[in-house]
């Protein structure tokens, strides 16, 4: 792989101008697919195979004019202090409001409150169903305007109107805080290149890839449905990938510069060593986000492959267009004062050029050095206070909780919440999460007797506040029973009775043939958390066992994947709880704009550790690559370790930054999931770079010693050689320049070829 690396490497340098030309006609390309083929975002939410689903479609087939999954709005009226609802200037209060609402096109069915006896006993509170023809993004600009306007106003008769549900969810807009992100991963870049044409390589890299991918993503919308945050992830991926990925490779070109190579060779070696760990990386972080598809859940799917896709151009920018581009600058991609050399010689003795340095060394020592040297030196005081660190992050995840978000969860001054609040005062919590009841009553001798029969004991479970009338579908063969919890739709008295419906359900197949489905939020937030739960097994041996496979090849390893691995596991146990901390215990949510805490969405535990995992290799890659080319070109176990510090550390520690900064920016969204997935994402890469990869592995590494790095011989036989370190490239290439030479001194000269 280090061959065919090198060659594309150097054939790209060549032929630069081609090389940058082909990127830009496929930017422009995607660019028009994007601005001619885009088809708006759905954010239609479907789980197949759940029984939350299956009474949608029951729904949507036998009472089509309900449009169960469509977007349902309440509007929410409070009297005047010591008055009624029922008097004729607030009654006329309500009419008027509920007249305009009517007015819209997209409305399917309206109740009034006195109509639909939806007022309070004491008559101070009523609300108002409004069920819509389009999912919630798909309300138009005036549907959205006109209950925005509504929300939270009081007439001139004082009767209070606020309004919630899925109808009031905001409509997704464009990201604007990753421009911070993007401003301090160029602060970033110059300070650790030291030169700002090497600083703008991987910038510019990063927007023509990430151009590309959320082209792609718009373009793909003509023929897929993807949901508005697909945008978002790829962006966030995309961008902080292919910048860390550019700088990787730059850092090792220039460090190729230092010991004497001409440009052409320099990147052509920068590409078939540091290249080669890339694509490894990026492989690691497609693999872990495809194989969510495991999952079932076609949102989540969506979003995982695009993403996916993104990753994979950002691999294919890093090893074709970042040598095109170094093309150009040649000798401007060094900071000034550094185009001397260290030469063959110094190479060959193990100096500057990366080869193992003498043990006791520690003149001129960088702080990546002094680092490793001090982790090796310590390393059971170091594991000592690391994973105890780690482990007091990690137990505030015991008190996770999963769900998805609804009114409750609304900032407190918001109309949404005001709502929700108000339902519940007048109303009980239930109201606010009301189970849909679909029973398939065609194969009995009596539907009419049956669906009361049914009626009549969900009416006597445990937790059940009422059970309105039962609605018949024109065959007759099909009822829905609405069902009342006493409890909200989030609280686990609620599941439970969920779960006590579908029991009886069951009863009812066996007896008598009839078939119970209970839908509605509530049942499919537990269907989402139970498919959810049922894939993370079978998700993280596939991902788990895929990545141990490429580590071992990488690495000629059994140990060093499988403490990459368990590292994780420190890393993922911190970051969830962090988020813990953050978004349901209300920790810090002043200072990150968390307005409500409550549950932690049910989707992110599995995307996170997809993500995180494959982030995590990424970092696992950079720097034990140089730990394994020091061993291998002949340093001790310790030694390589430390070694591999002085050459990755400052590398991986500007990647880890850049990255944490671009995860960021998105954490002040004003959509949930993106906020809290920008959170723990920069939180899982700062503990993951610097705790877990640049301390406690280390550290591991170094009580295993030698052993780190031994694998059975058969094993070794079986799997492929990746030849991750460029040993092939040492052996088969031109000399660099004698030392003193200027390292542009041979730029011009002959290429030898390659052999």
């Amino acid at each position: 792989m280090a061959t065919l690396l090198y060659r594309l490497g150097r054939g790209s340098y060549r032929r630069r101008g081609i090389v940058l030309a082909l990127w830009l006609v496929l930017l422009g390309v995607f660019g028009v697919g994007a601005a001619t083929l885009s088809e708006p975002t759905s954010d239609e939410f479907a789980l197949p195979g759940t029984e939350a689903q299956q009474g949608f479609d029951l729904l949507e087939e036998r009472f089509p004019e309900m449009n169960a999954d469509g977007a349902k709005a309440n509007i929410v009226f409070a009297a005047p202090d010591g008055e009624g609802m029922d008097t004729p200037e607030n009654r006329a209060a309500i009419d008027d409001t509920l007249a305009a609402v009517a007015d819209d096109p997209d409305v399917a069915a309206l109740q009034p409150p006195f109509e639909a006896g939806t007022v309070s006993e004491d008559g101070n509170i009523a609300y108002a169903q409004v069920q819509y023809t389009v999912q919630p993004f798909d309300l138009s600009e005036d549907t959205r305007e006109l209950l925005d306007d509504l929300g939270g106003t009081t007439d001139d008769s004082g009767v209070r109107v606020e309004v919630g549900g899925s109808a009031m969810q905001p409509a997704p807009e464009p990201p604007k805080n990753e421009i911070v992100g993007l401003a301090v991963a160029a602060v970033v870049l110059t300070l650790a290149l030291g030169s700002l044409v090497a600083a703008g390589l991987p910038l510019v890299t990063g927007l023509i890839g990430v151009g590309i991918g959320v082209a792609g993503v718009t373009a793909a919308t003509a023929w897929f449905d993807l949901a508005s945050e697909t945008y978002m992830l790829a962006l966030m991926l995309g961008l902080a990938v292919t910048i860390d990925y550019a700088l990787f490779i730059i850092t090792r070109f220039r460090h190729e510069r230092s010991t004497g190579y001409e440009p052409e060779h320099a990147i052509a070696r920068a590409v078939g060593t540091a290249g080669n760990a890339v694509v490894f990386a990026g492989a690691i972080v497609c693999i872990t986000l495809v194989a969510l598809s495991v999952v079932g859940i076609p949102f989540l799917t969506a979003m995982a492959v695009s993403a996916a896709a993104t990753v994979a151009v950002a691999v294919l920018i890093a090893i074709t267009l970042l040598p095109a581009l170094v093309g150009f600058a040649r000798n401007r991609i060094s900071p000034a004062g550094s185009r001397g050399t260290v030469g063959a010689a110094a190479r060959r003795a193990g100096g500057a050029d990366g080869q193992h340095a003498p043990e006791g060394r520690a003149t001129g020592a960088g702080l990546g050095e002094r680092w490793g040297r001090f982790v090796t030196g310590r390393r059971v005081v170091v594991l000592l206070v690391a994973i105890p660190v780690l482990g007091a992050l990690a137990w505030p995840a015991n008190d996770l909780r999963l769900g998805m978000p609804d009114d409750s969860m609304a900032a407190p001054e918001s109309t949404q919440r005001q709502a929700y609040e108000l339902v519940a005062e007048g109303f009980g919590p239930g109201v606010n999460g009301p189970l849909l009841v679909a029973a398939d009553v065609a194969g009995t001798d009596n539907p009419q007797r049956t669906v009361e029969e049914l009626s009549g004991e969900i009416s006597g479970l445990p937790g059940v506040a009422a059970v309105e009338p039962p609605v018949l579908d024109q065959e007759g063969d099909t009822a829905l029973l609405t069902v009342i919890p006493v409890h909200g739709p989030s609280s686990v008295e609620t599941e439970d009775l969920v779960s006590a419906i579908r029991a009886l359900g069951d009863t009812y197949a066996e007896s008598g043939g009839t078939a119970l489905l209970v839908t509605g939020q509530t049942a499919m937030n537990i269907d989402i958390s139970g498919q959810l739960g049922d894939a993370m097994v079978p998700y993280l041996l596939i991902v788990v066992g895929l990545a141990l496979v490429l580590l071992s090849v990488v690495f000629r390893s059994l140990l060093i994947p499988v403490t990459a691995a368990a590292g994780f596991l420190f890393t993922v146990g911190a970051t969830f709880g962090a988020v813990v901390a953050v978004f349901q215990w209300g920790w810090l949510d002043w200072l990150l704009a968390v307005d409500e805490t409550g549950p932690i969405i049910s989707m992110m535990p599995i995307f996170l550790v997809g993500v995180l995992f494959g982030l995590a290799m990424d970092y696992q890659l950079f720097l034990g690559t140089r730990m394994r080319e020091e061993y291998v070109h002949g340093a001790e176990s310790i030694a390589a370790v430390v070694g591999g510090f002085r050459l990755g550390a400052r590398v991986v520690t500007a990647a880890a930054i850049i990255m944490v900064s671009v995860f960021a920016g998105f954490i002040f969204s004003d959509e949930d999931m993106i906020k809290s997935m920008g959170f723990a994402l920069a939180f899982g890469v700062l503990i993951d770079a610097f705790v877990v990869r640049m301390t406690v592995i280390p550290a591991l590494m170094s009580v295993f010693g030698r052993a780190s790095w031994w694998m059975p011989r058969p094993l070794a036989r079986v799997l492929p050689d990746a030849d991750i370190e460029g040993e092939r490239l040492t052996r088969n290439e031109p000399e660099p320049a004698p030392s003193g030479t200027p390292a542009g001194a041979r730029e011009d000269a002959a290429p030898v070829p390659y052999r």
